[in-house]
């Protein structure tokens, strides 16, 4: 991965040395800035001193601003996490009650119609849904801060942004995992018992309907991690989506491979977690 990120990187045309110095710069100038950044040196030498450094801990130092690139990410990966947290949850509170709806009603028009703002939904892409929601809640009606992060509410439209599209695949998925169970030996007896619909519903079907939806939550927690790009840039929430954009942009090579890399082990991160709350939620994976 840090390999085919490194050869990608330097494949993509621009050079740093011309960003920073400008097209009016000498040749002897750029010469002695490539050498003192060690660009002048092979692929394979700069790969080698990267591993080297990345090995003791060091992210090594921005081209542009020459500050340590681990700051940067102290910096910068908070604020992604926290827009991906919020909309994780504005995924889970307005995707799983409505998933659990449309299997309720399935085949009926309130299903139908959870499906179809379902569908819409995951149709919108966060480059259309943001500028959408900016325009309507900032411009328009003047409730939320246009972007930045200077207020408490700038990260409302953000996260709402991704929040959306989150909702539509778990209503989808809740409803499809609750329908497999709803119909099982073990849902009907506990209806014989006497156990009321809201019991039966949350404590035993929902239950056993999870690991699906565990699934998809961990798949999505790590492409809210790394998929926020789009939604940073367009908000100019200074997150670690933004950072990446800011560095390919400028040529920054190490700091574009520390943020591959960060969002990279997040997705190990999430996928350890999500494993952990797979035997916490099914017994039966506890006993594999």
């Amino acid at each position: 991965m840090l390999l085919l990120t490194f050869l990608l990187i330097h494949l993509v045309p621009g050079d740093p040395v011309e960003v920073m110095l400008g097209e009016s710069a000498s040749t002897a100038d750029r010469a002695a800035l490539r050498a003192d950044l060690g660009l002048n040196k092979p692929l394979i030498q700069q790969f080698g001193s990267y591993l080297s450094k990345l090995a003791r801990g060091d992210f090594g130092h921005s081209i542009h601003t020459k500050t340590p690139i681990i700051d940067l990410i102290k910096t910068r990966y908070p604020a992604t996490v926290k827009l991906a947290l919020l909309s994780l949850i504005i995924g889970l509170v307005v995707g799983v009650p409505l998933g659990i709806y449309a299997a309720l009603k399935a085949n009926h028009w309130q299903d139908f119609i959870v499906t179809i703002v379902s569908v819409r939904l995951s149709a919108m892409p966060a480059f259309w849904l943001g500028p959408m929601l900016m325009l309507i809640f900032a411009v328009w009606l003047g409730w939320l801060p246009v972007s930045g992060m200077e207020s408490s509410t700038s990260i409302i439209l953000p996260a709402v942004t991704l929040g959306f599209g989150l909702s539509a695949i778990l209503t989808r998925m809740t409803r499809t995992s609750l329908l497999e169970v709803l119909n099982d030996d073990y849902i009907r007896t506990a209806r014989a018992k006497g156990l009321s619909e809201k019991t039966v519903i949350l404590r035993h079907a929902l239950r056993a309907a999870l690991l699906p939806i565990i699934t998809i939550v961990g798949l999505q927690m790590g492409s809210l991690l790394a998929g926020t790009v789009i939604t940073e840039t367009i908000f100019s929430w200074d997150g670690i989506g933004r950072l990446l954009v800011e560095s390919i942009e400028k040529r920054d090579y190490p700091v574009t491979q520390a943020c591959v890399l960060v969002v990279a082990l997040s997705y190990v991160v999430v996928n350890l977690c999500t494993d952990v709350l797979y035997r916490l939620a099914d017994p039966r994976v506890r006993r594999v």
